[in-house]
């Protein structure tokens, strides 16, 4: 251990000391000079150790410091589109066309008129889906709650008409086109429901009047699947099961 404390001492050993730097500035404190002359050639010039391709370049920076400094056409590169102009309609992502609907309600309400087959091209259940609504806020209106059976029976009347158009076209057919067409062609359902709250339907009037809203009724959705399946010939066979399914509906509204 002694010599390596030997070695320690002589390493560390000289006859320059901090103390005396100290009093050299000290007694020449009004000339600055002397004590900067002697500081490191680093301490004068700290930049002559940044390389030359590190220096920052002239050039000034002529963007702002929240927005990038790039051309006009770079967003347009990007696929970046400012504004909402571009953008889908909220109602279109969503599946609601009010054309479409406006389109298939008059459908409907002029069974005579030939349908369009692309009608069933587009499952839109908005219109169907206010129908119903429409059909049970009526019967509330007229003292009756009858909001399970409206949709109870159209479950149940999509479902099994779905199973008989598959086996009588050659062409299958989705359960919502099924749903879409029966839940449009409720919309005379909804005017005889809304009879039913102003006067009483159980008489020969009032039966007459709900057999000629079945019918209706039934004639525009036969109508529709015969033009949209390609079905010609079979529209009186579509239309006897339809038939039953809006007389089920009459049903809640007469009684």
């Amino acid at each position: 251990m002694s010599n390596f404390e030997q070695f320690h001492f002589d390493f560390y050993q000289s006859n320059y000391t901090i103390e005396d730097q100290e009093e050299v500035c000290n007694s020449y404190g009004s000339d600055k000079n002397l004590c900067e002359s002697r500081k490191s050639p680093t301490e004068k010039h700290p930049a002559a150790l940044v390389p030359s391709d590190v220096q920052p370049s002239p050039q000034s920076y002529t963007g702002h410091i929240l927005q990038p400094a790039c051309g006009p056409d770079a967003a347009a590169q990007l696929g970046y589109v400012d504004g909402f102009d571009e953008e889908t309609p909220l109602l279109e992502e969503l599946g609601i066309n009010f054309e479409h609907i406006w389109q298939k309600t008059l459908t409907v309400l002029n069974p005579m008129k030939p349908a369009d087959a692309s009608i069933m091209d587009e499952t839109d259940l908005t219109g169907p889906m206010v129908f119903c609504l429409a059909i049970g806020a009526t019967l509330l209106m007229a003292g009756k709650v009858h909001f399970g059976y409206v949709y109870g029976i159209s479950a149940m009347g999509c479902l099994a008409m779905h199973a008989l158009l598959n086996l009588m076209g050659a062409s299958g057919v989705s359960h919502g086109c099924v749903a879409s067409v029966l839940g449009y062609c409720l919309l005379p359902m909804v005017i005889l429901s809304s009879s039913a709250v102003v006067f009483s339907l159980q008489g020969i009037p009032g039966t007459v009047f709900s057999l000629f809203i079945v019918g209706w009724c039934s004639l525009s959705a036969s109508k529709i699947f015969t033009s949209a399946l390609a079905m010609e010939g079979q529209q009186l066979l579509i239309a006897y099961p339809c038939a039953l399914l809006y007389g089920l509906f009459a049903l809640l509204a007469v009684f």
